[in-house]
């Protein structure tokens, strides 16, 4: 079988298997690959399963660690996908002891999960977690699209938890209207995300896939097809391929009511226009004062540039910066440039704000 072909088969029986998901129960089935660096679950409860990857560089092992925080739709397993593209692999090399939310796909009883929830009870947790684990005041957080609102969020309601906070490709200002995203959320009325709670309970994994998968024209799927065939040659290049088609279909269930609420975030900008209420607290990104790194990827087809940098001018942090990368938003995760030239950039930057 020609590479090319080998491809196409490789995509086809991805979507066949997402296909049976659907019929069976998006999801439930459906496990992550070996991780390709290793870790043990320190803490469990709620939908938090925390990791912990031990350092493990030759070099100096630094203060403060790492908590990264990815998005509630799919598996994480991006950041880990395998030897020699992985951002784990990457940070625990550099010194730095590296814990990961594993978020548990919320069941049918979680739909009243929201906001609250996730930011002041989980994510809260796990940061508690981290502080008996590794006896430290305070934590970094690395956090990934929609993982990087519930870092920021977080870190507005609790800023003396928070020694770095760096933001990875974060949809803030839903003011913008250029991507087929932006447009796609934008027609969604609080009607029709009701409706689609009360017929579910939560919204559904199969949903969230059709929706992101709109989103990606076709174009772009060849444009992927061919750049894999192109690379074909190198080795491990399949595997690769295969393991980030198995991630593309890795879609899980999002609460009910933190998809409300995400939908009326977006309509109002309220985040972004500082009246963003989460449980008792209002999240005023101004009561930020921690170290700022913001990372956007200048090609990113799913959260417009635009809409991450006006981050650094809503906090109040004396350090606070944007950082502009030419690449996609999977792209930050796995590209081998990324990894060879981005995620230095960010480790040499978390390392001279570790004492």
């Amino acid at each position: 079988m020609s590479a090319i072909n080998e491809i196409a088969s490789l995509w086809m029986e991805g979507t066949m298997r997402t296909l049976e998901a659907f019929r069976t129960g998006f999801g439930a089935t459906m496990d992550d690959p070996p991780p390709a660096t290793r870790s043990r679950v320190i803490y469990e409860s709620g939908l938090v399963r925390l990791r912990h990857y031990e350092a493990r560089g030759a070099g100096v092992k630094h203060r403060v660690p790492l908590l990264l925080i990815y998005s509630l739709f799919k598996r994480p397993f991006i950041l880990d996908l395998q030897p020699g593209r992985s951002v784990i692999e990457f940070l625990v090399r550099q010194g730095f002891e590296v814990y990961l939310i594993d978020w548990i796909p919320p069941r049918p009883d979680d739909k009243w999960r929201g906001f609250d929830a996730y930011v002041n009870t989980d994510v809260a947790n796990a940061v508690r977690a981290i502080q008996i684990h590794a006896d430290i005041e305070q934590v970094s957080i690395i956090g990934y699209c929609f993982g990087a609102l519930l870092g920021l969020i977080y870190s507005a309601i609790h800023s003396g938890n928070v020694k770095n906070l760096v933001a990875l490709t974060i949809p803030l200002d839903t003011s913008t209207r250029q991507l087929p995203i932006e447009i796609l959320t934008a027609a969604m009325t609080s009607r029709s995300a009701r409706t689609i709670v009360q017929m579910y309970g939560n919204a559904p994994a199969w949903m969230l896939y059709s929706f992101f998968n709109t989103l990606a024209p076709t174009y772009h799927l060849i444009d992927k097809f061919v750049g894999a065939y192109r690379g074909s040659s190198r080795p491990g290049h399949i595997d690769t391929f295969r393991l980030f088609e198995q991630w593309l279909h890795s879609d899980v269930p999002l609460a009910g009511r933190i998809f409300l609420e995400t939908g009326e975030m977006w309509r109002d900008n309220s985040l972004m226009k500082g009246t963003m209420k989460v449980g008792d607290a209002i999240a005023d990104l101004k009561r930020i004062v921690s170290p700022l790194l913001n990372v956007i990827g200048d090609l990113d087809e799913i959260v417009n540039p635009l809409s991450s940098e006006p981050l650094p001018g809503l906090v109040s942090s004396a350090d606070r910066q944007n950082l502009h990368y030419p690449t996609g938003h999977m792209g930050a995760a796995i590209s081998s440039d990324s990894l060879k030239r981005l995620w230095p950039q960010i480790a040499n930057w978390l390392e001279a704000r570790d004492d």
